[in-house]
């Protein structure tokens, strides 16, 4: 009802002149008197193209017509706030994205990057809660989610409630009282960590799109540089859920004599092509948004309205459909109105409020990196061994930047040549024995290429949880984790499934779960 009010109210500023977009022709009309009078079947027919004409070509107040036209607030919210953005543009900058104060870590050391982009420096916004011991033994690194800055639990410097409020303090899963826990804001990102939006040393100007394809684990590597700096040789545990639990993978594999342990939740070993699908397409309605003009938005409107579409496709994957069914069913929002296209449903009104309220929070293009880093997750060890050649025949552009030269952007390079293929995809029949995944429903074998890249994780304990109502990171994704870890070798491997009668929150379940999600942190972690 409360978005349904707001509405009303956006639609009263907008300005008739605005909306009103029907051309009018004179009223002028030839006299009866003046016409030959044809025959009754010959009038007919032309009083019937006669008045379809009319129809097709009068305006409002000419002809009446069958019933009236709709109105569309949802629209007349998007045009208003356009105008709105357009004015703040020509005053001053875009909007921040930033949330509260951080601490910050820079490095000044360039990082190479797996797929051949070079950071010359970069930061890491990063906060902590607790206290680091004498021999720097009980940190904790907390990974976050696609969109979530490092601003995990209230500090003294940013009281709000933070992502994971409930699960950070004494005596919580993660306990303040024994462990030192650090979360960041991933490279890529847009809450204080050098993103898209963060300006390019080189020229003084934002990135944009000239930023370079991240990787999880690269976002990894940024944050072992910050764990260097403040001298923490060996982390207790890595902790993370959704993209974080990907990165929890991540960093147990890159440096697995640095990682005791690890947790994984909701999270998985290499992206399947389901969520690569929603990816995909919240990248797609963001890039279509004629504002969002290649990337270089900076000085002018920012494309909320493909960020508001983005984010609107996003949270149907984040609940699952028992839970609406129970939250909302088939109520309207205002049953006593006809149906409208605009958002009618609770559901769609949910959506649409989930949609505004996020459009300018997250910057577009973090949001296109960070989601393409996901989807190019890959534990698998050809992947792995692929990057590794990668990263080597690229090592001489860091040894470039640490000698001091400059380096020519090739234009006609692999990067920069991507083109759509000549033929599209043709569906082929699946051979008899094809199974949409070795391990999701049969309890099959992991494919011996995974078993090879979780291999330095043989001797880490790990726990892995998932969440039966998940359709995001679906619960077998977990068990592949777990069976994958378990073929290594490793004997200490916890693999917990929340089934629907614990939760029905599908993947947001990691949000919201303290008892049966920070239960299992908090009795994993000791």
């Amino acid at each position: 009802m409360s978005v349904a009010r707001s509405w009303s109210g956006l639609a009263r500023t907008i300005q008739p002149s605005t909306v009103q977009c029907r051309a009018t022709r004179p009223r002028t009309r030839t006299p009866v008197a003046a016409r030959q009078q044809p025959s009754l079947a010959t009038r007919k027919i032309h009083q019937q193209a006669s008045r379809t004409a009319q129809l097709a070509a009068a305006g409002p107040d000419e002809v009446a017509s069958s019933n009236p036209a709709l109105s569309f607030p949802c629209l007349d919210a998007h045009e208003s706030r356009s105008a709105s953005l357009s004015k703040r543009s020509l005053s001053g900058p875009e909007p921040s994205y930033t949330s509260g104060h951080t601490l910050n870590f820079h490095s000044r050391q360039p990082i190479l990057l797996d797929w051949g982009g070079i950071l010359p420096e970069f930061d890491i916004a990063y906060e902590t809660w607790g206290t680091l011991n004498h021999d720097k033994s009980n940190a904790i690194l907390l990974h976050t989610g696609l969109s979530a800055s490092s601003h995990a639990h209230s500090t003294e410097s940013n009281t709000k409630s933070g992502w994971w409020e409930k699960f950070i303090g004494p005596a919580k899963p993660l306990d303040t009282n024994k462990y030192f826990v650090i979360c960041t804001n991933v490279i890529g990102g847009c809450y204080g960590s050098t993103g898209p939006s963060s300006i390019d040393p080189a020229n003084g100007e934002r990135y944009a799109t000239r930023f370079p394809i991240l990787t999880m684990e690269d976002m990894v590597r940024a944050q072992f540089r910050l764990l260097d700096n403040l001298g923490i040789q060996k982390l207790y545990a890595s902790v993370g859920s959704s993209m974080g639990g990907m990165q929890s993978l991540a960093a147990g594999t890159l440096f697995a004599d640095r990682v005791r342990r690890i947790v994984s939740i909701s999270g998985c070993a290499r992206s399947h092509p389901y969520s690569i699908a929603m990816r995909h397409t919240q990248r797609q309605v963001l890039m279509m948004d004629p504002n969002w003009a290649r990337g270089f938005y900076y000085d002018g409107v920012p494309p909320h309205g493909g960020m508001k579409l983005a984010r609107e496709i996003a949270t149907v994957t984040y609940r699952s459909g028992p839970e609406w069914e129970m939250r909302f069913g088939r109520r309207r929002a205002d049953p006593s109105r006809p149906p409208a296209l605009c958002p009618d449903f609770l559901i769609e009104t949910y959506l649409d409020h989930a949609g505004e309220k996020w459009c300018l929070e997250y910057d577009p293009n973090s949001l296109l990196y960070v989601s393409k880093a996901m989807d190019l997750f890959d534990l698998g060890q050809k992947h792995r061994e692929r990057i590794k050649k990668l990263r080597s025949a690229n090592s001489g552009k860091l040894q470039a930047y640490l000698d001091g030269n400059t380096i020519k952007t090739d234009s006609s390079s692999d990067v920069c040549s991507l083109t759509l293929p000549d033929k599209p995809y043709e569906e082929k029949e699946q051979p008899a024995e094809f199974n949409a995944s070795a391990v999701e429903a049969d309890g099959g074998e992991p494919p011996a290429d995974l078993v090879a890249g979780l291999e330095p994780l043989a001797n880490t304990p790990a726990l892995v949880l998932g969440v039966a109502s998940d359709i995001l990171f679906p619960a077998w994704q977990q068990h592949e984790i777990a069976t994958t870890l378990r073929r290594t070798g490793n004997k200490n491997v916890t693999h917990i499934e929340l089934g629907e009668e614990k939760s029905l929150f599908g993947h947001d379940t990691f949000l919201l779960d303290l008892e049966h999600v920070g239960g299992a942190v908090k009795s994993f972690l000791g």
